[in-house]
């Protein structure tokens, strides 16, 4: 079996019975920090583990890879699915990227690297598509659902037909069933997705609906989106930084709001209006 045909993580718990103590101290280690065997060259990876480098070359060999490379670029290739347990740092190894600091700068390069990529004439056209579009249809798992709640929420001031997707004990086609090509989906695509998202892709693409997806750096574009934007969403420690998206949700909103013109300005003025009758705020 090749070694990338299993987790590393799954291959070192089926050989657990079989390290001798060191080789066991070393595969807890990984178990709990498995991303630093990608980070470090064999004697780094052994101090700080707490074992001697000649441990560590028997325990890559007993997992089954024919070389410390080979193993790194498993790990490396693993790191990429955005798994947070592949990006935790040791304690030893965690401390540069805990300062504020650190956060700080990984954010504004993240911000940079996803708005130099940005085409003014781009995002009015998107803008103008989703105005336009009779149903606008966002979707968003896992983290990304927060992301299409957001836009969702920020967009339904001006427009009154916008649905995140699915609902709670809901389906994909209950919606799927009536969308058009005049519609518009939004899908928020950053990593780690479930199996949903690609249908409901497919769907979109055969209906002919206006498609805007909006991915990561480390996610695959889809090819028969009428739009794609990606966000850097690259993070210091052991999380993806998503400040890059969430910038992008509020620059689509305002365009939004802006391209609504006349009918969108008259329809905030009424939720504004109905605000006061509820006593929606205090």
């Amino acid at each position: 079996m090749k070694p990338s045909a299993e987790s590393f993580v799954r291959r070192v718990r089926s050989k657990l019975d079989e390290l001798s103590s060191t080789e066991r101290q070393l595969a807890d280690f990984l178990l709990e920090f498995p991303g630093e065997l990608a980070s470090y060259a064999g004697n780094e990876l052994a101090q700080l583990a707490g074992v001697s480098p000649s441990t560590v070359s028997r325990f890559i060999r007993r997992v089954g890879y024919d070389s410390y490379e080979e193993a790194r670029r498993h790990v490396r290739e693993e790191q990429e699915t955005g798994s947070p347990l592949f990006h935790a740092s040791s304690p030893a190894a965690a401390r540069q990227v805990r300062s504020v600091a650190a956060h700080f700068q990984q954010s504004q390069q993240n911000l940079a690297a996803t708005f130099e990529r940005l085409s003014d004439a781009t995002l009015a056209e998107i803008a103008r598509a989703i105005v336009a579009a009779p149903q606008v249809f966002i979707f968003g798992s896992r983290s990304s659902q927060a992301f299409a709640l957001y836009l969702r929420w920020q967009i339904i001031q001006v427009l009154p037909r916008v649905t995140c997707l699915p609902g709670p004990g809901e389906t994909l086609g209950e919606y799927t069933a009536g969308l058009s090509e005049r519609d518009c989906v939004i899908v928020f695509g950053t990593r780690r997705q479930t199996g949903q998202m690609q249908r409901l892709l497919e769907a979109a693409t055969r209906t002919g609906a206006d498609l805007l997806y909006i991915s990561d750096q480390a996610s695959a574009d889809y090819a028969p989106a009428t739009w794609s934007l990606q966000a850097h969403c690259r993070g210091p420690g052991s999380l993806d930084n998503h400040v890059g998206v969430m910038a992008l949700c509020d620059l689509l909103a305002t365009l939004v709001i802006e391209a609504s013109g006349a009918a969108g300005r008259k329809r905030l003025a009424a939720v504004e209006q109905e605000h006061e009758e509820l006593g929606d705020f205090d």
